[in-house]
This record gives structure tokens, sequence and C-alpha cells, in this order.
């Protein structure tokens, strides 16, 4: 289990304000569950999910960086909520998979040129002997304007995206699951990125500009 439990380059668990994030929220005394449910949901709803602010620095991917910032996608969220479980002694690890977002918004979609979000970022923890999925991307204001529940977590079962909405449209279907990692896998996740939508990797790398919740806001 060690390197589910020490700090990484991304999964930076010994960041001061990584460490302040999480002796602040994961709560007074509890079994490691109940910690690692109060972080999922400080990470969930404190750090707000906007997928404009993706970056080809890698220096971005990191927990601390979500942190400072405030906002981020899903990736920086789940090495956030990995690197504050590893403080606690939770051990943690990052999950990637491609997922189909029948929800996303038009801006988005014509951003991406695509519905598929590659390289859909996850945390797993080591919890009461076994390994369970959380999802702390959507916080729940977003949740919220785009009529989806949000997720919830009990560190029992698998938080892993809702396949419908509450009208019963399609929300969230995975395609493919690129499996398990003690951090991110730079040179595997931006490679593959750059398979997937190469338009986002000519030029310079430009702050993309938007804000996903303010448009599904939208009527």
């Amino acid at each position: 289990m060690q390197p589910y439990l020490k700090p990484s380059r991304f999964v930076d668990s010994d960041h001061p304000g990584v460490i302040e994030f999480a002796l602040n929220h994961r709560g007074d005394g509890g079994t490691p569950r109940e910690q690692a449910v109060a972080l999922y949901y400080a990470v969930r709803d404190g750090i707000r999910y906007n997928p404009y602010v993706f970056s080809r620095d890698p220096q971005t991917l990191r927990g601390s960086h979500a942190l400072e910032a405030g906002q981020s996608y899903c990736v920086p969220k789940a090495t956030l909520l990995a690197a504050c479980a590893r403080h606690c002694g939770i051990p943690a690890r990052i999950g990637l998979a491609d997922v189909k977002n029948h929800l996303a918004t038009p801006r988005l979609l014509e951003l991406l040129r695509s519905e598929v979000f590659a390289m859909h970022g996850y945390t797993e923890l080591f919890l009461e002997g076994r390994w369970v999925k959380a999802t702390p991307a959507f916080d729940i204001g977003l949740c919220e304007a785009f009529g989806v529940l949000p997720l919830e977590f009990d560190g029992r079962n698998d938080s892993v995206f809702h396949p419908f909405n509450r009208e019963g449209e399609r929300h969230m279907e995975y395609l493919r699951d690129h499996g398990q990692f003690p951090d991110v896998p730079e040179e595997f996740f931006f490679g593959y990125l750059r398979q997937c939508y190469s338009h986002l990797f000519t030029g310079e790398d430009a702050p993309l500009d938007g804000d996903m919740r303010s448009e599904a806001a939208r009527p």
C-alpha cells in the first residue's frame, strides 16, 4: 500500500495547503471511512467544477493547484481528494476512464468536437478492506443547474456518474476504463488527450475561457 499512502508529484499530500484542508474537513476523530466521506463532500462542493480551466501545463494536475484555484475539472479534483485521504492515512489512487456526456453544453461540445470526455478522473479509496470509487467532480451547484442528481458517497458503495438525469434523459455513459494509478500518468494522460483532441494541442496553451454552470443555467 506504500505507493498509495506517500506523497507523489500530483497527489501532493505533503503540500501545506492540502494538509490544512484535510485537517479542517476530515471531521473530529471518526473512522477512516467517516473521514473519507467528509473529505469527499469537502472536495466535491468546495472546489467548483469547470472544464474550461484545462491546461497542458502538468502543474495544473496537482491537488494543491485545484485547491488554490478554487475551481478545476475532474482530474485535479480527484488528485486533491486522493491527497487529502493519504494525509489522513487512507490509501488512495487515481482512476481514468472515457465517458460519453449526453448533457454537456453546446459550447463545450463544439470546443471538444466530440461527446466523449476522454481521461475522466476519479479517486479510489481503500476502506474497510477494499477499494471504493469516489467521483468528486460535479459540485452540487452544477448538478442543480443541469438537473442531475449529485453523486453521494458513503465510503462503502462506488460513487460513479448516474446514467440518467431526473427526467430520465441519458446523462453519462462509461465507455472505457484505463485503470488505476498511484499518480496521474502524465505522458499517457496528455498523449491520449492529444490523440482525442489534437486541435487543443496546437498553438499557445491559452485559457479556454468559459463557465459550465452559467452555460447550463441559460434557458
